[in-house]
């Protein structure tokens, strides 16, 4: 049987705590849809307007080289819904790009609310909850940012209310529509299949719910989810299973030259791992994360929804920290649906703490929990408007040096997202210019695969780019499973090109004619990002030989 919360201090009626979540939750949206649209700073991160690039009707598929279809699909939902919108009042399509994002963020809130309602029973925590979130950066991010992230930690999160409804209150439709949560969530991001296995575990180290393990239930949801992982493996099979070879060289088990040049195990990964989610959860919120799975853990937690609750955290956390040794860290956000249920949990903890009957206890963990949430808004404040910290920020990195003419990039992570509009308006007037001189549109194209997508969303006209990723020893993207320069170079032979951080060696042996010049961009007097533009006249119809190398899948 559930424990009630000890000596909570305040408790609304059930129909008060909805009424107040469900504002939280759409003024937040609001503010989200008011800041893309009101001269947002951030231009797309080169991951947004590469799934942009897939997005494209012409480029719509059943998945993709890195990932699953579900983000092309939502973006092209957002921009058919909003697209002509968000270019007549912001110029470009960056607020109809991000509306998806928006939705997903608002879903996982209420997913959220409805979970912690359903294990602690409690609308006054499940509204805490919410505001809690709310004041995290780690989800502000998700609701800002167009990335794989927003439908997989939304889908995660509907999974785990209806797999609690399938597990506990057995009702039965729950099994199937969890399948397909499932599913879609794998259509975003691959990793959503750990859900399963975390979930297996609960049942299997929970005697009483144990026989589900083998019952119709989750069989139908393994099924269902299954179904809608069909339109991945087919293109996969079309493919040369290029997506599980991408995926195997992400987690380090890719063989090839680069394997071997680099270390085969990284010492300090798990470190470099631990430290990242330390400081992703503003070093507090890790800290009660840890404690509230310490305290809860199956070999002393006996209530089940509460098991249930760690069971759906710590595997996914765990499991990025075996890879930590291959991956040297992986990225931060691989393991952030591990903090959903155990958002939840640390919540739960931290009101019991609340409740303690040291007044002293009481008052410290108060002062926290504010000092906290204080630092989580004012870090979601400035991640979204970092240019306000520009004058410090520049005192503590120093002046640009030749050695490191972008000082400001080592302290603002938002630097990647600024200057793609003045980088797509220098193209668009050579652009211009080529137009005039031969009558001819040029060719677009990047030096790796970040580029391409930046080019065709913000240049006038939105152009296809490609990418020479390959050519100057980037690693391989979707890009060159479409038509491009590389591959058929004998369609473009003849054709002048703009290309951006080209190999200007590389291409002298291309082209008839090189000449390059430079974009800088600066904020407030500060650069924060260059590119060299190389005008490439007359392509003779083939590139040299790629350096020989990793394929990098």
């Amino acid at each position: 049987m559930l424990m009630p919360l000890r000596r909570p201090h305040i408790v609304f009626s059930s129909s008060i705590c909805r009424i107040l979540a469900a504002c939280l939750i759409l003024s937040s949206a609001a503010l989200h849809v008011a800041y893309l649209a009101n001269d947002c700073p951030l231009d797309l991160a080169p991951d947004e307007a590469h799934y942009w690039d897939w997005s494209r009707p012409e480029h719509l598929d059943w998945s993709y080289y890195s990932k699953g279809p579900l983000v092309a699909y939502l973006i092209r939902g957002g921009c058919a819904l909003a697209g002509s919108w968000a270019c007549e009042h912001t110029g470009n399509l960056a607020l109809a790009i991000r509306l998806p994002a928006v939705v997903c963020g608002s879903l996982l809130l209420v997913s959220l609310y409805l979970l912690t309602q359903q294990v602690y029973r409690s609308e006054t925590l499940a509204l805490a909850v919410v505001a809690l979130a709310l004041t995290l950066p780690l989800l502000a991010v998700g609701s800002s940012l167009m990335t794989i992230d927003a439908p997989y930690t939304c889908c995660w999160g509907w999974a785990l209310v209806l797999g609690h409804r399938a597990i506990f209150r057995k009702s039965p439709w729950a099994w199937p529509v969890l399948g397909l949560v499932l599913g879609l969530g794998i259509l975003a991001k691959y990793t959503m299949i750990v859900w399963l296995p975390s979930a297996a575990l609960f049942l299997l180290t929970t005697p009483t719910y144990r026989p589900l393990l083998w019952g119709r239930g989750l069989c139908g949801t393994i099924v269902v989810a299954g179904l809608c992982c069909l339109p991945i493996l087919i293109w996969n099979a079309q493919h040369d299973w290029v997506t599980f070879r991408h995926v195997l060289g992400l987690a380090g088990l890719q063989g090839g030259a680069q394997s071997r040049e680099e270390p085969f195990i990284y010492w300090l990964g798990p470190c470099r791992y631990l430290g990242g989610q330390c400081a992703l959860l503003l070093v507090y919120w890790f800290v009660v994360w840890v404690a509230a799975m310490i305290a809860h853990r199956p070999g002393r937690e006996q209530d089940a929804g509460i098991r249930y609750l760690w069971w759906l955290s710590a595997p996914m956390f765990l499991l990025f920290l075996a890879f930590s040794p291959k991956t040297n860290g992986g990225e931060l956000n691989w393991p952030v649906t591990a903090y959903l249920s155990g958002l939840v949990l640390s919540a739960a903890w931290l009101a019991r703490q609340l409740g303690d009957s040291r007044r002293w206890y009481r008052s410290v963990t108060a002062i926290n929990l504010g000092l906290a949430c204080v630092l989580g808004l004012t870090v979601t404040l400035f991640m979204h408007h970092s240019e306000w910290l520009y004058p410090l920020l520049t005192r503590l990195a120093g002046g640009p040096t030749p050695t490191d003419p972008f000082p400001l990039r080592r302290l603002d992570p938002t630097c990647r997202l600024r200057g793609w509009r003045t980088l797509a308006a220098a193209v668009d007037d050579w652009r211009d210019r080529l137009r005039h001189e031969s009558g001819c549109e040029p060719v677009l194209a990047g030096g790796n695969w970040t580029l391409p997508g930046e080019l065709g969303v913000y240049c006038a006209g939105h152009p296809q780019a490609y990418s020479l990723g390959p050519l100057m020893g980037d690693r391989h993207s979707q890009y060159d499973l479409w038509l491009n320069p590389l591959d058929q170079g004998e369609i473009f032979r003849g054709r002048t090109f703009i290309i951006v951080n080209g190999n200007e060696q590389l291409l002298r042996a291309a082209f008839a004619t090189v000449e390059s010049t430079e974009v800088i961009y600066r904020e407030k007097d500060q650069p924060i990002a260059s590119w060299r533009l190389s005008v490439c006249r007359d392509f003779r119809g083939h590139f040299p030989q790629p350096p020989q190398g990793p394929q990098n899948f």
